[in-house]
C-alpha cells in the first residue's frame, strides 16, 4: 500500500542504518510526509516534482573503497535540497571531490561535542553554549570538497558539517536523528521549513479514510482473515479493515499457550462484545509446545513460530470460502530489525514475529496497511478508529510471546512460573501508577537456577529478570529508574508468591547497545 495521495514528501534514501526510520519518523513529526527508498530503486521514479527534499542516511558501507552504495550525480542536478547525514555526507564529499579517509585512531562512537565555525540556515537555533552530538563512524572527511563551507566541527572532526547553500546540499557526520543528539530535531526543521519550504499537511488521524479506502480498492470482495492477538497492532488493523469490508473480515485468534496469564479469554470477550467483530478461536497451544520441545535458540523459536502462524491460518482459511488474504499488523521498525524493507544493505539484527517465519510460498496474499507507520502512529490511528485505551496504549507484546522471555527450552512449568511472575509485575506497575510512564515492561525467565533459602530450608530455583525500558519508537531505548522502595517490593512479591523464582534481578541496559527483548 502506497502513499499515492500525498503530493509533497521528503525522500530518504536508505543506505542501510539501523536507524534510518528514525530520519522518517522525525520528519512525519513535524507534520511532512516521508518516504523510504533503496538507492537502486531512484531511476524508477519518473517524476520529482512531488518530493521537496532528499534526506540521505548512514550506513555500514564505506566511500573508501572502490565499490561503494551511491546515486546517480544527476539527483544533485534537479535542484531539489539534500541533506546528507554521516555516511550520506560522505557520499556528498567522495561524489564532488572531497577526501575521505579511514582512521580506527581518530573514529567517533558515542558523544561527541560540537562546535560552531559559520552561520547556517541548516544550523539555525540549533547550538546551545554545549551541544552535545551523537557519532557512529571510522570514515571521515578530511578534504572539503570545492564549493563547500565548513559549519561545523569536533575536537576529532574538523569537518562535522558542510554546505554549499547555493546549491542547498548540505551535510553532518552526526546522527541528529537520535534522542542523545542534543537538540537535533532543530536540524530537521531547518532543513524542512528553511530550506526545502515544504508545508506541515500530513496528520495520522487524517489517514485513517485513505487506508480504509485502499484496503477495500485492494480486498473488493473477497475474504480476510486476520491474525487478531489483542495488542496495538493487530487491534488497529482489525478495527481499520472491519470498517473496509465489515462482514468480510474474519478474525482468528490463536491461542499459542504463550500469552500472558488470563490474556487470551480477556481481549477475545472485548473483540467480541464491544467491538462486534466476527472472532474464531484456535486453541493450539499442544502444538506449539510440541514444536517448541527441546528448542532453546530464539532464532529457531521464531522460525517455528512463524511457520505454524501462517500454517494455521492456511488450515482455518480452507474452511471459509474465498479467503484470499491474511492481515497483520506489521509496523516500520518490524522491517528494520528483519532486514532492510527496501532492499537496503542494512545489518541483519533478528528476524521479526510478523516477517521472518514466512515461507517462500504462501497461499494467502498479505494486507499490511500499518508496515509505513510507527508504533505512536498506530496508536493515534487506533484513536480515530475508536479502540479503548486499555489496548491502545497496551505495551508492546512479541509475536513469539512467552516463548522468547524464557530463555532456553520451553516447558509448561516454566510458562506457568512466568505468567505468574509478569502479572504480579504489570499490576504493581499499574497500581503505582507508572505502567504509561513506561513504553515497555516484562518478566523474564533466565535459564539458571541458584540456591535460595526460605525458612529453614534451601530452595534452587530460577532468577527472574525484569525488564522496563522507555523509548519514542523502539529503535533506541534506556531503562526505566524505579525507585529503591519499588523494586524491594515487587522482587519480594514475586518471590513470595511465585514458587519456582527466589531470585529477581533488574536489566540495566539500554538499545543500543541491548535490544528490548532478550532473544
Amino acid at each position: 500500500m502506497q502513499f499515492q495521495e500525498i503530493r509533497e514528501k521528503i525522500l530518504i534514501i536508505d543506505f542501510g542504518s539501523q536507524v534510518t526510520k528514525l530520519i522518517a519518523r522525525r520528519v512525519r513529526d513535524l507534520g511532512v510526509f516521508s518516504e523510504i527508498i533503496n538507492p537502486n530503486n531512484l531511476k524508477k521514479i519518473k517524476n520529482f516534482d512531488n518530493v521537496k527534499g532528499i534526506i540521505l542516511s548512514g550506513g555500514p558501507s564505506t566511500v573508501t573503497k572502490s565499490n561503494f552504495q551511491t546515486i546517480p550525480k544527476n539527483i544533485f542536478e534537479k535542484k531539489i535540497p539534500i541533506l546528507g547525514i554521516c555516511y550520506g555526507l560522505q557520499l556528498i564529499a567522495k561524489l564532488f571531490g572531497g577526501k575521505i579517509k579511514s582512521s580506527k585512531k581518530k573514529r567517533e562512537f558515542g558523544r561527541a561535542f560540537i562546535f560552531k565555525k559559520k552561520q547556517s540556515n541548516l544550523m539555525k537555533n540549533f547550538f546551545s553554549k554545549k551541544n552535545s552530538v551523537w557519532m557512529s563512524h571510522e570514515d571521515a572527511v578530511v578534504k572539503l570538497p570545492k564549493n563547500f563551507k565548513v559549519i561545523a566541527f569536533t575536537k576529532s572532526s574538523k569537518l562535522t558539517a558542510i554546505e554549499n547553500s547555493k546549491n542547498k546540499i548540505y551535510g553532518v557526520q552526526f546522527h541528529p536523528e537520535v534522542t542523545h543528539t542534543d537538540n537535533g530535531n532543530q536540524i530537521f526543521k531547518n532543513f524542512l521549513f528553511l530550506i526545502c519550504k515544504v508545508k506541515q499537511k500530513w496528520n495520522i488521524a487524517s489517514q485513517k479514510n485513505r487506508l480504509i479506502k485502499e484496503v477495500r480498492e485492494i480486498v473488493q470482495k473477497d475474504k480476510v482473515i486476520c491474525a487478531l492477538s489483542g495488542g496495538v497492532d493487530s487491534s488497529v488493523v482489525a478495527l481499520l479493515i472491519n470498517k473496509a469490508i465489515k462482514k468480510n473480515l474474519i478474525c482468528i485468534m490463536v491461542d499459542t499457550g504463550l500469552m500472558r496469564k488470563d490474556e487470551f479469554k480477556y481481549t477475545y470477550k472485548i473483540f467480541k462484545n464491544r467491538y462486534n467483530l466476527n472472532v474464531k478461536l484456535v486453541n493450539a497451544s499442544k502444538i506449539f509446545y510440541s514444536n517448541l520441545k527441546n528448542i532453546s535458540n530464539p532464532e529457531k523459536k521464531r522460525k517455528i513460530i512463524g511457520n505454524l502462524f501462517i500454517k494455521i491460518f492456511e488450515r482455518e482459511s480452507k474452511k471459509i470460502r474465498n479467503v484470499k488474504y491474511l492481515a497483520q499488523g506489521t509496523l516500520y521498525p518490524d522491517i528494520i530489525e528483519s532486514r532492510s524493507s527496501t532492499g537496503g544493505k542494512s545489518v541483519k539484527i533478528k528476524s521479526h514475529h510478523n516477517v521472518g517465519g514466512l515461507p517462500k510460498k504462501m497461499n494467502l496474499k498479505l494486507v499490511e496497511p500499518l508496515k509505513e507507520f510507527f508504533k505512536d502512529e498506530v496508536r493515534i490511528l487506533g484513536k480515530s478508529l475508536g479502540l479503548s485505551n486499555e489496548i491502545c496504549y497496551r505495551h508492546p507484546f512479541p509475536g513469539p510471546g512467552l516463548a522468547i522471555r524464557i530463555v532456553g527450552n520451553i516447558t509448561l512449568e516454566k510458562i506457568q512460573i512466568l505468567q505468574d511472575a509478569d502479572y504480579i509485575f504489570i499490576n504493581e506497575l499499574n497500581k503505582n501508577n507508572l505502567y504509561n510512564k513506561i513504553w515497555q515492561a516484562y518478566a523474564a525467565l533466565l535459564p539458571i537456577k541458584t540456591v535460595g533459602v526460605m525458612g529453614d530450608s534451601r530452595t534452587y530455583e530460577y532468577v527472574c529478570l525484569l525488564r522496563a525500558v522507555t523509548s519514542e519508537d523502539g529503535m533506541t531505548a534506556d531503562y526505566f529508574h524505579f525507585t529503591k522502595d519499588f523494586l524491594d517490593n515487587i522482587s519480594n512479591k514475586i518471590v513470595n508468591n511465585v514458587k519456582g523464582i527466589n531470585r529477581v534481578v533488574y536489566d540495566i541496559s539500554s538499545k543500543p547497545p541491548s535490544t528490548i527483548e532478550l532473544e
